[in-house]
């Protein structure tokens, strides 16, 4: 079996020492994993008249709701001194990475940003104020808008948001350089479902290196609106009304935000140091700093694979996880922040109560590491209950072994724990071609959970009939008396959500139009081509380009409903597109003919338990060259709704769309004519 280097985790939370590669011994160390801090936001007083004064009874932070409907974050973008564990040698490396930087950053994990809470109707304004070095040699001026370029400028990008995509809101065609503040402003509409999102930097040419520094956080949209009856239907509500103890306390929440980060320490003639296995090194008799100043070497496809680094959670790596309890249900907001892994989460209960099993030889190589797992990380997968995905509820419950997670994907989890102990927290082993590095995925520990005996004796038992009962009890109390029995009987018959639900499902009748879209990667072309086109009659790709910055691919006009249908002529690629989210309508395999979108038992495809579901990012699994992994056609649907302007989509493979995997898109007024206005404007 070939061992790819990005295995050997060792999580020293558990208790451990190890003898690192070179013979030293590392003293065991606490590293817990908790939610990262929560952005700096003040209200603004409207009854004065500029941006960003605080209420006086704030004394500086604010997150709740605003009292007066707006709100203000200032941060800063800049150099960051800090370290970065390293599992392999059980020592702090040293990095030099851009990151946001303001009060709130946690000093040892600078490179995950804060969580920002929104609420719907609410005015959320961010002072962006880019710090930078105006000095940056990548930003001179090329020909090619395609070669990664201009790593100092920046932008911000709500991915998942819906909300305007022009002018100072979620604008990603500005470009906010050195020693410019720009202010961001976004309207949250009244109506925006509450959910799971993320924010990052989308400045073409430089997103792949600010996003993969750690420059991402977590974006949560909270809600307190519950389902009402509305004539003889049920208008729905936020799930963060239903999750919640009938004590009025709500579930606890975990967010963990899944990065991938590629810090390089290189010699003076460029090469990257290395250890004895070929993983990338920083020795501390070098003196050297972990950066990422180039794209060459650190974001290929077998790069992080064979980099022997990391992904981290929350800004940590190899950490534990505390604050769980038998018989409490929390929920889990998982969001991939990476650029470069797919992620198979699975949590698997290890033998006994203290975990305290490894030893130095058990991360000594990644074989070694897989026979650890398989010797102590033996319980049966912990069953997770997703109830969103990308931040939109689904219509049901849905239980799964494991999560899979794709670039940019998010998925919203309902957790209870049975029995206390330590828990592994997996990243399981998957096939080559339907990963982002086009590699198999061998087992890696991402953590360690740590679960305590019940405080009040709660016995679980079953964890789906617990999680129903625990949903009733809530339902019973909190929800509105016209709409309560419904709710109740929804989740009486197999755990649905319908009432809580945002988007109603797109049914053929109501589609107006089609798209298709096909990725590709040239790689006879020199340099390569990165791509994307159309589909034609007979659905193959065609007229495939790279980006051009100037050019309009698609012109889609306001109101209107479209199937989209699309296909990767070369390897997996996730696709994204910005301010209207798309619901799965089916996903045909290739090769049978037979869509494996859905739900039944025993369908293990990387698209099972996606049909029906609300989305904004999806894999597009192509043909891989020397892989036995079969190619997919997916048909999505979408609805264009009060937002016009230009926007992107793209490959969040965020290399492949600094490196021309991206189109723009104009949504345009109709015309009254049947036609919409275009581009022209008069």
């Amino acid at each position: 079996m070939n061992w790819l280097k990005k295995q050997s985790v060792v999580a020293f939370g558990v208790g451990l020492s190890m003898t690192a590669l070179t013979g030293m011994t590392v003293s065991a160390q606490e590293r817990i994993v908790e939610n990262p801090p929560l952005a700096s936001v003040v209200p603004v007083d409207r009854g004065v008249q500029m941006m960003g004064t605080m209420l006086p009874e704030t004394g500086g932070s604010y997150q709740g709701r605003s009292p007066t409907g707006e709100v203000v974050w200032d941060t800063d973008i800049k150099y960051v001194n800090a370290t970065i564990f390293n599992p392999r040698t059980g020592e702090n490396d040293k990095v030099e990475l851009r990151a946001y930087s303001q009060n709130s950053i946690q000093p040892n994990a600078p490179f995950v940003a804060p969580t920002i809470n929104m609420w719907p109707g609410e005015t959320f304004r961010v002072n962006l104020n880019n710090q930078l070095p105006k000095k940056d040699e990548s930003c001179k001026v090329s020909g090619d808008p395609n070669i990664p370029h201009c790593f100092n400028s920046t932008n911000l990008h709500t991915h998942g948001l819906w909300i305007n995509p022009a002018g100072n809101s979620d604008n990603v065609l500005i470009k906010i350089d050195p020693g410019v503040k720009f202010q961001y402003e976004y309207n949250v509409p009244p109506d925006h479902p509450a959910g799971t999102f993320w924010y990052h930097p989308h400045l073409h040419g430089s997103t792949a290196l600010q996003v993969g520094s750690g420059m991402a956080g977590a974006l949560i949209i909270r809600g307190d609106r519950t389902p009402i009856l509305n004539g003889s239907e049920i208008k729905s509500g936020d799930i963060d009304t239903l999750l919640r103890y009938t004590s009025g306390a709500q579930f606890n929440e975990r967010i963990m935000l899944f990065q991938q980060i590629p810090y390089a320490c290189r010699k003076q003639s460029g090469a990257i140091y290395k250890d004895g296995d070929g993983n990338w090194a920083c020795p501390a008799d070098q003196n050297v700093m972990g950066k990422i100043e180039q794209y060459g070497g650190q974001f290929g496809p077998s790069d992080w694979s064979n980099s022997g680094r990391y992904t981290s959670i929350n800004g940590v790596v190899a950490g534990d996880f505390k604050g769980t309890e038998v018989g409490k249900i929390a929920r889990w907001r998982l969001i991939h922040g990476g650029v470069r892994d797919t992620i198979n989460l699975t949590v698997l209960k290890m033998p006994g109560e203290s975990g305290k099993l490894a030893t130095a030889k058990d991360f000594a190589s990644d074989a070694a590491q897989e026979d650890f797992i398989a010797n102590h990380c033996t319980g049966t997968a912990v069953k997770q209950f997703s109830f969103a995905t990308d931040g939109l509820t689904r219509d049901f419950v849905v239980p799964q072994d494991s999560s899979r997670l794709q670039p940019g994907y998010r998925e919203d989890l309902l957790m209870v724990f049975a029995e206390p102990g330590t828990y592994c927290l997996i990243d399981k082993e998957s096939a080559a071609g339907g990963n982002v590095n086009n590699q198999a995925n061998f087992n890696e520990i991402l953590g360690f959970i740590k679960v305590a005996p019940s405080s009040d004796g709660t016995v679980v038992g079953d964890p789906a009939e617990f999680i129903q009962k625990g949903l009733m009890q809530a339902a019973d109390k909190y929800m509105p008396n016209d709409v309560k029995i419904t709710v109740l009987a929804a989740l009486k018959d197999g755990l649905k959500l319908t009432a809580f639900a945002p988007h109603e499902p797109i049914t053929a009748e109501e589609v107006t139009g089609d798209q298709g879209l096909a990725f590709n990667i040239d790689t006879g072309a020199s340099p390569t081509r990165f791509e994307v086109g159309q589909l034609d009659d007979n659905g193959n790709p065609f007229e495939l380009e790279p980006y051009k910055p100037g050019v309009m691919n698609r012109d889609l006009t306001l109101g209107d409903v479209d199937e989209w249908t699309m296909k990767s002529k070369f390897v997996s690629h996730p696709f994204h597109i910005h301010v209207n989210p798309f619901q799965v309508v089916e996903v045909i395999d290739n090769k049978t003919g037979k869509d494996v979108s859905g739900y039944e038992a025993g369908n293990n495809s990387p698209y099972a338990r996606t049909k029906g579901a609300w989305k904004d990012t999806l894999m597009i699994h192509g043909p891989n060259p020397g892989v036995d992994f079969i190619p997919y056609t997916v048909k999505v649907r979408t609805r264009y709704q009060r937002y016009i302007g230009k926007f992107v989509l793209h490959c969040h493979i965020l290399d492949h769309e600094d490196q021309g995997m991206m189109q723009n898109v104009m949504i345009s007024l109709p015309d009254g004519n049947g036609g919409s206005t275009g581009l022209e404007h008069h």
